[in-house]
């Protein structure tokens, strides 16, 4: 029995998410394809499974353990590097249009993989970094979050694709960790060199010291410090 049908996906999925299921499986791909007990966003012509995870990797763990045991599958996290935001009247007029101040980054990867922090230890398993640019179209209807006034996101559309950052391998998330083999370091310090804040750096080094590629060796006061193992 299927754990999830097609058209529960396709009833639900943006623009955004539909856009880059078909962009990844490739022209001469498939969507929403069946492998095992479960339903994929797509598989390119080589067999090669894709998954859309735009959020949290954590509904997504069970699923992609069990079909990385036979088969080779590529998880695409987009990464809105820049989004856009349209505000439309319930007329369908476009009212105004703003860039949205918060841009992302690949180490919001991390925030993600808070719930699923060994998932990245799969032998099948890719995760493709997507960074993006996108549109976020919402209408001034007075059904949306009261922290919007009222306004409801009706939908999000992909506009470019800037670049992508290729996670195959476990020894491929060391470049999330600037510092040398075995050298000291704190979440502060990671933070000021990453040019991250400490919130981020602290979920960073929570999944990096899940997967085996940093440890704790001590404290210093109040203050744990790290290495690169």
């Amino acid at each position: 029995m299927l754990k999830n049908s097609p058209s529960d996906g396709i009833r639900n999925e943006s623009s955004l998410h539909r856009t880059l299921k078909f962009h990844y499986s490739g022209s001469d791909g498939q969507a929403e394809i069946p492998a095992g007990s479960y339903i994929c966003d797509g598989r390119t012509s080589k067999g090669e499974l894709i998954e859309i995870q735009c959020g949290s990797f954590g509904p997504l763990k069970e699923k992609v353990e069990a079909l990385s045991r036979k088969n080779k599958i590529r998880v695409i996290h987009p990464i809105i590097a820049q989004k856009y935001i349209e505000l439309y009247d319930t007329q369908g007029r476009l009212l105004r249009r703003r860039k949205s101040p918060r841009k992302g980054s690949t180490w919001d990867l991390f925030k993600s993989l808070l719930y699923a922090p060994c998932l990245p230890l799969l032998k099948n398993l890719t995760i493709e970094l997507a960074i993006i640019e996108s549109v976020e179209k919402r209408t001034d209807d007075g059904k949306g979050s009261w922290r919007r006034g009222g306004v409801s996101i009706a939908d999000r559309f992909l506009d470019t694709i800037r670049a992508s950052v290729v996670l195959s391998k476990p020894k491929d998330y060391y470049q999330f960790i600037p510092f040398k083999k075995l050298t000291p370091f704190t979440v502060r310090e990671l933070a000021e060199k990453a040019e991250i804040t400490p919130g981020v750096a602290r979920k960073t080094l929570y999944v990096l010291t899940k997967m085996g590629l940093a440890e704790r060796t001590g404290k210093q006061g109040n203050t744990v410090i790290y290495r690169r193992v």
